[in-house]
């Protein structure tokens, strides 16, 4: 998996698909293990692998870090994109809704970044997601709080090439 993460890296480019997965006021986040070590939650999720398309690369990720299975999505809630000025690398994220789904969640990551995993209350989640980049927090306590009632784009410029030196503005 590292090859073939360092080959994405590269291009320049990264096509990132997420999703939203519900139930009774409850949103799923999974801990990713990041290489510095801390954990940092966010919805699932993942890279779009050559070749497939978003909802392709989303039930694929989703199932890969959670065991469940989704039947069904919505079309984008919303999307998001950071350029990361010093990296000249630019991420492009969609976010989908789930619409049904089946399975157990079961946190057997191929890419071991995934450690865990719950269905946690949106006011839990907010909290939750103070751990992950303005980028993923921000637009997902947006969404929360009703705000995408209509698809939305969210911008985000990073200046500084590591993560504990990162300047993120939202334009």
């Amino acid at each position: 998996m590292q090859n073939r993460r360092m080959e994405r890296s590269l291009t320049g480019r990264w096509s990132v698909v997420s999703g939203l997965l519900c139930k009774e006021n409850e949103l799923l986040l999974v801990a990713n293990r990041r290489r510095r070590g801390t954990l940092e939650w966010s919805p699932p999720g993942g890279v779009c692998d050559p070749g497939e398309d978003e909802i392709q690369a989303l039930n694929r990720e989703v199932f890969e870090e959670t065991g469940v299975t989704v039947e069904s999505w919505s079309e984008p809630v919303y999307e998001v994109t950071v350029d990361f000025v010093d990296r000249k690398m630019v991420l492009n994220v969609r976010v989908f809704q789930a619409g049904s789904w089946y399975g157990d969640l079961i946190f057997e990551d191929p890419d071991e970044i995934v450690e865990m995993g719950k269905f946690v209350k949106y006011f839990e989640a907010i909290e939750l997601l103070g751990t992950a980049p303005l980028w993923v927090s921000e637009p997902v306590r947006f969404w929360i709080s009703g705000g995408c009632s209509k698809y939305q784009h969210f911008h985000y410029v990073v200046q500084g090439s590591y993560p504990n030196e990162w300047n993120v503005e939202r334009i």
